[in-house]
């Protein structure tokens, strides 16, 4: 009779993507809930003599939140993608699978849209963030790496809740899919 388990390769491929699905959580509560709200603590507002020095602080600190999403996020996400494509691939060809492959597809589509989301929603923002660094009055050229074209330094604190928001989509997509493997692993 054949086998009605993913292969020892599926397997070990799971359990190491619904780990790193975890771990993109946590790092994206972390810089949601911990780290983007402490450069934020005591912000003055933009009417405020010590604005555009607090502005240009934030831009200043923004490519170490920058380069977590390009070193960190974007590589795990595109690594969750192709390690829950393979488990739905290999639990989709198993003639009698006590594993629904589709549970695995839907966790592979939550890491696609985290990097897409990242890409078309974060980056920009990312750029404008990142832009502020050059604050010195009510509007900067923007920086040179991208398409920030005029980045308004009084939006600053906007900006960076505006980044926490959408940010949220990174907590729940990698819930979502590592929860869902995690229920379809301990199910049998």
């Amino acid at each position: 009779m054949p086998s009605s388990t993913l292969s020892t390769t599926a397997t070990a491929v799971v359990g190491g993507t619904m780990a790193c699905s975890f771990i993109l959580l946590g790092n994206a509560i972390t810089q949601s809930f911990m780290g983007v709200p402490a450069l934020l603590v005591d912000f003055p507002a933009p009417t405020s003599p010590s604005h555009p020095a607090a502005a240009r602080h934030l831009g200043r600190q923004w490519p170490t939140f920058w380069s977590v999403g390009n070193v960190f996020f974007r590589p795990i996400s595109t690594l969750g993608i192709f390690g829950y494509g393979f488990a739905a691939y290999s639990a989709y060809n198993l003639p009698f699978a006590r594993k629904d492959w589709r549970f695995y597809a839907v966790s592979a589509v939550c890491h696609l849209v985290t990097v897409v989301h990242s890409a078309v929603n974060m980056q920009p923002l990312n750029e404008k963030l990142d832009a502020l660094s050059a604050a010195g009055g009510s509007g900067v050229k923007g920086n040179t790496k991208g398409t920030a074209g005029v980045v308004d330094a009084s939006l600053a604190e906007w900006y960076a809740r505006r980044w926490i928001k959408l940010n949220t989509v990174r907590i729940v997509m990698p819930l979502v899919a590592g929860g869902m493997v995690l229920w379809q692993t301990l199910s049998l």
